[in-house]
C-alpha cells in the first residue's frame, strides 16, 4: 500500500469516494481487522515515545516470533508503523501522520450535537 494511501481521501461525509480510494481504505481497514495487529499497534502507541522493541512485544503473545514479525511487517507495509534496527533488535514506531489521516477519514461522521 502506498505511504500516502489515505492522503487522497477526504472525510467520508465530504464527498463519495472513488472506487480506487475505497479500495485503498478497505485494504487498510482489512489490516486493522486482525486482533493481533490491533493489539501490536496499541502496544507500540502505548510505548514510551510511541515506540516498542520487538523484544518487548514477543512475550505478550502466545505466537511464534515469525508470526509476530509477519503481523508487524503487514502494519509496516500498510504505512502504520516505521521500523529501525538497533543492534540485533528492531524498534517499531507509530507513524502519526498515517493515524491522523485515518482519524480524519472518520471525522465529522456524526452531525454536530449527535451522539452515538
Amino acid at each position: 500500500m502506498p505511504e500516502d494511501a489515505l492522503a487522497c481521501c477526504a472525510p467520508l461525509v465530504t464527498e463519495p469516494m472513488s472506487t480506487e480510494q475505497a479500495a485503498q481504505v478497505a485494504r487498510l481497514l482489512k489490516v486493522l481487522g486482525d486482533p493481533v495487529r490491533v493489539r501490536l499497534l496499541s502496544m507500540v502507541l502505548a510505548g514510551e515515545g510511541r515506540e516498542a522493541c520487538a523484544c518487548d512485544l514477543l512475550p505478550a503473545f502466545e505466537l511464534s516470533q515469525p508470526t509476530i514479525s509477519h503481523h508487524l511487517k503487514v502494519l509496516h507495509e500498510a504505512g502504520l508503523l516505521d521500523r529501525e534496527k538497533r543492534g540485533v533488535w528492531v524498534y517499531w514506531r507509530a507513524r502519526p501522520e498515517a493515524l491522523e489521516a485515518l482519524a480524519r477519514l472518520f471525522s465529522d461522521v456524526l452531525a454536530p450535537g449527535v451522539t452515538a
